[in-house]
């Protein structure tokens, strides 16, 4: 099996279709769709369902998935190996979940582009659950997510401690005041995409108050989640720094909550194994390094 088909075969898995595959490879889609054939006709068996909403994976498609993963991931790694001679310099792609991003990332970043110039750093914005996976599979070579993590092929970093807030519109001044004048359903969640774990805290906060039922509206963006909860939509949870730090800060109301709901560490997740590049080290450094990083 062609390398290059096997991770074009991953790509397709991840996004979706052929379409996204095609953006994220940048490349035309006719390219996708003759390698994922050729892979389908050398091991001779479909390898995705198609339909209207995109493509997903067949028996076959799943049990070769981790595999075609496996590979992409080592063939990157020995790649990067080869050339890495101690200086850190080349790719490398981090991930975060998106209010990290925003709030907490900034002053990190722009000290690693001062020490380490060289390095051509990509961020990419996911939920934990997807970035934990982008770590397993090699696609990122680190990621800031929520914690607890606990997995044999990943070690774990204490990077910030957030106290997470029910955030409101400015109308509600209590917690005790947005309990009495909600339905009994209470008011709508606004949350990110499922493996978001701000996402399940929230839930978890709402079965506590009595609302297992409310319904959820799904965001993709901070300041589009901030803003619904300024215009009266429904209620979200996030970190204090974080809507503290908005712009819009001035047309919401911050619930403080229990410690067993508030408190949560934000973790640096890396593989375990295989070869550490001097880019991640040097990332991983000025982590480590840099006293206004830890949030008290």
């Amino acid at each position: 099996m062609e390398l290059s088909d096997l991770q074009t075969f991953a790509t397709v898995a991840r996004a979706g279709g052929i379409t996204r595959a095609a953006e994220e490879l940048n490349t035309v889609q006719s390219n996708v769709t003759q390698r994922v054939k050729a892979l389908e006709a050398e091991i001779g068996t479909a390898l995705f369902e198609r339909h209207a909403r995109g493509m997903t994976l067949t028996g076959a498609g799943k049990r070769l998935l981790p595999y075609a993963q496996k590979i992409a991931a080592l063939s990157r790694e020995a790649l990067l190996a080869a050339r890495d001679d101690g200086e850190p310099k080349g790719p490398l792609a981090i991930g975060s979940m998106e209010t990290t991003a925003a709030v907490r990332l900034p002053p990190l970043l722009a000290d690693f582009h001062r020490h380490c110039p060289a390095v051509r750093l990509s961020l990419r914005t996911a939920p934990t659950a997807d970035l934990v996976a982008a770590v397993l599979d090699g696609t990122l070579d680190g990621a800031f997510v929520a914690g607890p993590i606990t997995h044999d092929d990943l070690t774990a970093t204490s990077a910030f401690r957030e106290e997470l807030v029910l955030v409101s519109a400015r109308r509600w001044a209590s917690l005790a005041e947005l309990r009495a004048g909600t339905p009994e359903s209470g008011p709508t969640a606004l949350v990110f995409r499922t493996g978001c774990t701000y996402r399940q805290r929230l839930e978890q906060v709402f079965v506590e108050f009595g609302w297992p039922s409310a319904a959820r509206f799904e965001l993709g963006t901070l300041d589009g989640m901030i803003g619904c909860v300024a215009a009266d939509m429904g209620v979200t949870l996030l970190p204090r720094a974080v809507v503290e730090g908005s712009a819009m800060s001035g047309n919401v109301s911050i619930h403080t909550l229990s410690a067993s709901h508030a408190r949560v560490e934000t973790l640096f997740i890396q593989r375990r194994a295989g070869h550490r590049t001097s880019a991640l080290g040097g990332f991983a450094a000025c982590l480590k390094q840099d006293a206004d990083v830890i949030a008290a």
